[in-house]
C-alpha cells in the first residue's frame, strides 16, 4: 500500500497535467487598456523664455493660439517642457510623469466611465513636489485638452495639459 502523502502528490501531478493553466492566475479585467491619456507640461512667461533652459522646444502655432485664447493662460511666450502618454485602465489608476526623470510633476488619473472616441470622464489629481495640489472630476472631450495653470517656475508659470491621446497606429 502506498503512503497517503505519495498518493496526494501523484493525484496533484495528474491534475496539473490535465489542466495546464490550473495554477496560473486569471487575467484581471480591471487592468484592460481602454484608452490613452496624454499629459504635457508647458512653460509660459511674459519675460525671457531662455530661463526655462536649453532642453525646451517651441510650441506649435495652434497650441500657442489655444493657450493665448484663455485669459488666465495668456502669456507672451510658451515653451514645451515634456510629455508622457499612459494607458487608461478600466478599474485601476495610472500615473503620468511628463518631466522624466523628475517626479516634480505627476498626474494621477482613473477612468470614471468607459471612454468613447468623443469623451471620457476621469478622476484626476495633480501632484507637485510630491504634494497633491488638485483633485477634480474631469471630462475630456476629443481634441480639447484640459489646461491647468500650475505653479510659478523660473519667472513664469507651468501649464499642465491633460488630453485623450489617439490610439497608436498598427505596427507602432
Amino acid at each position: 500500500m502506498m503512503p497517503r502523502r505519495f498518493m496526494i502528490r501523484w493525484a496533484t501531478a495528474l491534475v496539473a497535467l490535465g489542466f495546464p493553466n490550473f495554477g496560473l492566475a486569471q487575467e484581471d479585467p480591471g487592468k484592460a487598456n481602454i484608452g490613452r491619456i496624454s499629459v504635457t507640461v508647458y512653460y509660459a512667461t511674459n519675460g525671457d523664455a531662455k530661463v526655462a533652459g536649453t532642453r525646451t522646444a517651441a510650441v506649435s502655432e495652434g497650441t500657442a493660439k489655444r493657450l493665448h485664447g484663455e485669459e488666465r493662460l495668456r502669456f507672451k511666450t510658451y515653451r514645451f517642457l515634456g510629455q508622457d502618454v499612459q494607458p487608461l485602465l478600466r478599474s485601476y489608476e495610472s500615473w503620468a510623469q511628463p518631466l522624466k526623470p523628475s517626479d516634480e510633476v505627476l498626474v494621477r488619473f482613473e477612468a470614471r466611465s468607459q471612454p468613447t472616441q468623443l469623451a471620457t470622464g476621469l478622476d484626476l489629481e495633480l501632484w507637485l513636489s510630491r504634494k497633491k495640489v488638485l483633485k477634480t472630476d474631469a471630462r475630456l472631450e476629443g481634441n480639447r485638452p484640459l489646461f491647468v495653470l500650475g505653479p510659478e517656475w523660473r519667472g513664469g508659470r507651468l501649464i499642465i495639459s491633460v488630453a485623450l491621446a489617439p490610439k497608436p497606429k498598427a505596427g507602432s
